[in-house]
């Protein structure tokens, strides 16, 4: 992981080289419209209010999760002598960026989603309130967490989440086998190169001409800014957007030329 400061210079050098919110500029219709009616729809939503009420009520949740050898399943690397509390203030997706899942989910309505990594819910809760006819696929590495996560789910009064818990590396590849073609993907459950490229490639083979894949840290390490560059090279990928917390990478077929955006977010 990079330390706060080289990730305060990574930031102004992204900042610097995005272009501004209101999508000057950007001759894409695609993502033109991404940027003024998903970025930058400032709207509130109804699920928004619970969402962040359960955040606040896990900041101050004191239970102490089983310790677990989580391997290549969780976004956690060990939460031995840690509370609720520890993993919701650090691990959790912020509220700025759970609100923007909600609103990509709610634009475009994809029906069938995986993420990578539930941690205690909350990005999975923005994503499956945004669409209730969704089906949404969580994997999660910790029993003890994925545990907390359901019963989050059960107070918000989700039905459409189905949680997989166990390595990754043990659980993704029959899933992918089963699964229909995927609309949106999302992985924030490991941050090494070689497994975040892995399940990229895994996740190829359930892509469509309409699929996003939303990957989150893009420039939380040098092995993440190396897998992001090779996803977003990658033949098959037509465009790729950089808001610096996240990268989104999209296949479709009337993109004729690559293209590559950093959008300030």
């Amino acid at each position: 992981m990079f330390s706060s400061t080289e990730l305060a210079i990574k930031y102004l050098n992204y900042a610097w080289r995005a272009s501004g919110r209101r999508g000057h500029g950007i001759h894409s219709p695609f993502v033109y419209e991404f940027v003024s009616e998903v970025l930058n729809d400032s709207r509130f939503f109804y699920p928004y209010a619970e969402i962040e009420k359960l955040r606040t009520t896990l900041e101050r949740d004191l239970r102490m999760p089983e310790s677990e050898d989580f391997g290549a399943g969780s976004s956690l690397k060990n939460i031995s002598g840690k509370t609720v509390a520890d993993v919701a203030r650090r691990a959790l997706s912020t509220q700025k960026f759970g609100r923007l899942l909600f609103r990509i989910v709610n634009h475009y309505q994809p029906v069938n989603l995986m993420e990578l990594g539930t941690s205690l819910g909350i990005s999975t809760a923005y994503m499956a309130s945004a669409n209730p006819a969704c089906s949404l696929v969580s994997l999660e590495g910790s029993k003890s967490i994925a545990q907390i996560a359901a019963e989050n789910f059960k107070k918000l009064g989700l039905k459409n989440i189905w949680q997989v818990v166990g390595n990754f590396d043990d659980t993704l590849k029959n899933l992918i086998k089963q699964s229909p073609p995927l609309d949106l993907v999302f992985l924030d459950g490991n941050h090494r190169k070689e497994p975040v490229l892995n399940y990229f490639h895994q996740f190829l083979e359930k892509r469509s001409v309409s699929s996003m894949f939303i990957f989150h840290d893009i420039h939380w390490s040098r092995e993440m800014e190396a897998a992001w560059r090779m996803i977003r090279d990658h033949p098959e990928v037509m465009v790729s957007i950089d808001l610096f917390s996240a990268g989104f990478i999209f296949f479709r077929e009337n993109f004729r030329v690559k293209q590559h955006f950093i959008i300030r977010f």
